[in-house]
């Protein structure tokens, strides 16, 4: 999925029911390390946003885009496995399930869709999603970064909360195109397929296992997507009526 819309900026705020104790935000060295992980991250997805641009500009067309940034989309992606870790020792108060759900289908895509299934690198459905992760990337590393250090802008609060609401369809409509892209390729050559008869009596069929995800982006998708709504009506719409 294209956004991570789980609300942990890594230090928690105060329950607003004052009979509720104020949960404990992470350690001096834990913020340290989450401060430093979320740099490195938003000066990552930055080296992409670049590269697409330069690449764009040098080229003169948006198609083929993809192999300029391969390498760093591949390398960042992947580092976002350590947010799984950082949820199950608890230095981010997020939900482990949710976010490695979020994660892993990142890193699913990328790996075992775009990267195993070279005929789709050229689809426009895959600058579709790397552009709609870059932007979303580089906000969400940046909120969190400036969270950490409690000094928050409001544009990137404003971003964070608003601008999902066309980056989010926007990623998912790629990646959904780049995995319908990849089903021909994927029945031809029975990649990553396991038949019958074999030792281990087991089969597996990745065409089928690749419809399955495309059809489970249907109940998902609309739950994060609200979700994320509920997240901005709580953040940027109460802050207003505070406001007045």
């Amino acid at each position: 999925m294209t956004d991570m819309p789980s609300p942990a900026t890594a230090s928690a705020k105060p329950a607003e029911n004052g009979s509720q104790k104020k949960r404990r935000g992470p350690g001096a060295l834990a913020t340290a390390y989450l401060v430093i992980y979320n740099v490195v991250m938003t000066a990552g997805w930055l080296v992409i946003a670049v590269g697409l641009v330069r690449t764009y500009l040098t080229k003169g067309s948006y198609h083929n885009l993809y192999y300029s940034i391969e390498r760093p989309l591949k390398f960042f992606q992947t580092g976002a496995l350590l947010e799984i870790g950082h949820c199950a020792v608890g230095i981010v108060p997020s939900s482990v399930v949710l976010t490695a759900f979020q994660v892993m289908s990142r890193v699913f895509l990328t790996w075992a869709v775009t990267h195993s299934v070279r005929e789709v690198q050229n689809e426009d459905s895959v600058l579709l999603f790397v552009v709609a992760w870059t932007i979303t990337e580089i906000i969400r590393y940046s909120f969190y970064t400036f969270s950490l250090l409690n000094h928050l802008p409001y544009i990137i609060k404003w971003a964070r909360y608003t601008l999902f609401i066309v980056l989010y369809p926007m990623g998912v409509t790629g990646e959904l195109l780049t995995i319908y892209a990849a089903l021909p390729t994927v029945k031809k050559t029975g990649l990553y397929s396991i038949s019958l008869p074999n030792k281990y009596n087991f089969s597996f069929d990745y065409y089928t296992f690749l419809i399955l995800v495309m059809v489970s982006y249907i109940p998902i998708f609309p739950q994060l997507y609200f979700h994320m709504f509920h997240q901005r009506r709580k953040v940027i719409v109460a802050e207003h009526k505070k406001s007045d």
